[in-house]
């Protein structure tokens, strides 16, 4: 990590917008992005391939320290492989919230986030990038929505790639989601202190775009948007 680079942080629970929101920014801003749930992705993409038990600490950890991950173009690649389609399923979303519950897994992947923060600056999307990764970042908002409007937007994206989907069931697997998510001991979904809190439920992209451009220009006035 470039010690003085910018760092702006959007935190959230799944569906709540805020990748969305963060690739926006960046893209507004001419800054680097980083979708730190796709690391988990790929790492609960890896166990399920695997077949090992969540149980297997251990393993699961040696796997996060030797991820053959890179990130070209919209590409996502394990070992050379485009998975970028493979880690959306809502299967793989369940695994990467278990082993982001792993505290040794979360530290083996520290460093590895933290390296993305490079000049001219960062958008970090994730779930605790304002309050561990990136604790120090000049912005951090935290986007959320309720499950049943978070549920509905799913059900949309699934629908409109042709899959069978079952709307209760998905409300039901995003609640168990984020209770684990935010109960879990180390590094839990919560907003960071100084995080300036949005709630998507009731707006459009848009309209949560404006209101958290407009935060960031009175954090950092001098920004060239």
């Amino acid at each position: 990590m470039v010690t003085g680079v910018p760092v702006i942080t959007v935190d959230g629970p799944s569906g709540s917008g805020k990748g969305t929101l963060a690739q926006r920014i960046a893209e507004t801003l001419g800054w680097h992005f980083l979708d730190s749930g796709a690391i988990y992705r790929v790492l609960g993409l890896m166990v399920e391939r695997a077949g090992i038990s969540g149980d297997n600490v251990d393993k699961i950890t040696e796997m996060a320290k030797n991820m053959p991950l890179s990130f070209d173009q919209g590409m996502v690649l394990l070992a050379g492989e485009d998975v970028a389609g493979a880690i959306r399923t809502e299967t793989i979303g369940n695994a990467a919230s278990k082993v982001a519950a792993i505290p040794q897994v979360r530290e083996a992947l520290l460093a590895w986030q933290r390296n993305y923060a490079k000049a001219p600056g960062l958008v970090a999307d994730g779930r605790d990038m304002g309050t561990v990764v990136f604790p120090q970042a000049a912005v951090k908002i935290f986007l959320t929505a309720s499950a049943e409007e978070r549920a509905q937007r799913r059900y949309k994206q699934l629908k409109g790639k042709g899959l069978g989907v079952n709307l209760a069931r998905l409300t039901e697997e995003i609640r168990e989601r984020d209770e684990r998510d935010s109960k879990r001991a180390v590094a839990p979904l919560i907003a960071a202190e100084s995080a300036y809190q949005l709630d998507s439920t009731a707006m459009s992209i848009d309209e949560v775009y404006e209101q958290a451009m407009f935060n960031i220009s009175m954090a950092l006035p001098d920004l060239q948007r």
